[in-house]
């Protein structure tokens, strides 16, 4: 899909910062509070996996009661790119898809990907007003996605899979709560947004494809943790702690569902029910697991998210969303496996 100016314009705005941000934030990996402490910066987003029972239960203040611990909320992955380019967070979630671009150009941005979140299901969905019963059914329709997101990635994917292209349609950039509101005014026909969002328009919506059913089709996504290179340099026990942190609430989530669930019910303003049942729409790995081939893999052999990654480049290439499409050995390099095996059972 061609760029819009508005893009454009973030864009050139995004390159600025980086500039601005060399002269005068540094790297980024020596923030310290007024009192001297180190501080970490985490992006994080209303997901509910296991990284809001991290927050929730507070599991990386217990592991660095030294550490200022900042935890800033974002709407999108493309929002947590331009605050990393920007100098101000230091570890965060974004989809394989701002993941993605993120690494390739023009933003180039320097981090790496240190932990799968979680392997995206039901939780990401193609819905449309009643009426409309196939993705087919969407031509000359408006759909609503953040633009740059896993869950725009997906819908480009249904919309190809059901012999359309991105001209068929008209698409809008609009933020998860900001679909609803258009949903709700009749402004737009679909969107392709995420829970809890997208828990709200199922209520009087027809849920046309999943990312799951994507996945299957050979275009996974993923939610992802990354990491800026100068942090992890800089401050590994503090990327060890983090990484035990989620791992523990990995785990939580599988002999505890139900202290987890109510966990992530609380940083949803949702009822441990609903959000026992959206936990259980994403797939969410162990430590040991994710050093799997399939996934992150171990030091020399790095995984198969990076072969994911650079099919996702290849495909946003296609819709003119990055410049070009980083050689295979980016996306190995970018997958943080020395970190992961520092810590993995």
């Amino acid at each position: 899909m061609p760029s819009s100016p508005r893009r454009a314009v973030l864009l050139a705005s995004a390159t600025a910062l980086v500039a601005l941000t060399a002269t005068a934030c540094g790297d980024g990996a020596d923030a310290t509070t007024g009192g001297g402490k180190t501080q970490v910066r985490i992006a994080y987003q209303a997901i509910p996996n296991a990284d809001l029972v991290v927050k929730n239960q507070r599991l990386l203040e217990k592991a660095l009661p030294d550490v200022d611990v900042k935890w800033v909320k974002f709407d999108s992955g493309g929002d947590v790119n331009t605050a990393v380019i920007a100098g101000s967070v230091d570890l965060g979630l974004a989809g394989s898809s701002p993941v993605t671009k993120g690494l390739s150009a023009p933003l180039n941005i320097p981090y790496k990907v240190l932990w799968i979140h979680d392997l995206i299901g039901e939780n990401e969905a193609l819905v449309a007003k009643k009426g409309i019963t196939s993705a087919k059914g969407l031509k000359g329709k408006k759909i609503a996605t953040p633009f740059g997101s896993t869950s725009h990635y997906s819908l480009l994917a249904a919309l190809e899979s059901a012999g359309l292209k991105a001209s068929d349609v008209t698409l809008v950039d609009l933020q998860p709560q900001d679909a609803l509101a258009a949903w709700q005014r009749g402004d737009i026909d679909a969107a392709y947004v995420w829970t809890p969002t997208l828990t709200e328009l199922e209520r009087d919506g027809t849920v046309l494809v999943t990312s799951r059913e994507i996945a299957e089709q050979g275009k996974p996504t993923a939610d992802l943790g990354v990491v800026t290179d100068a942090f992890a340099a800089k401050h590994p026990k503090i990327v060890d702690a983090w990484l035990k942190a989620e791992d523990q609430a990995v785990k939580l989530t599988r002999s505890n569902p139900d202290k987890a669930a109510a966990a992530i019910g609380a940083e949803l303003n949702l009822s441990p029910q609903d959000a026992k049942k959206q936990l259980a729409q994403l797939v969410l790995l162990t430590a040991k697991q994710q050093q799997g081939a399939d996934y992150l893999g171990k030091p020399g052999a790095p995984g198969a998210l990076a072969e994911n990654l650079h099919d996702a480049a290849v495909f946003l290439k296609d819709q003119k969303a990055i410049d070009a499409v980083p050689d295979q050995s980016v996306f190995d390099k970018a997958l943080a496996v020395k970190e992961l095996s520092r810590v993995a059972d």
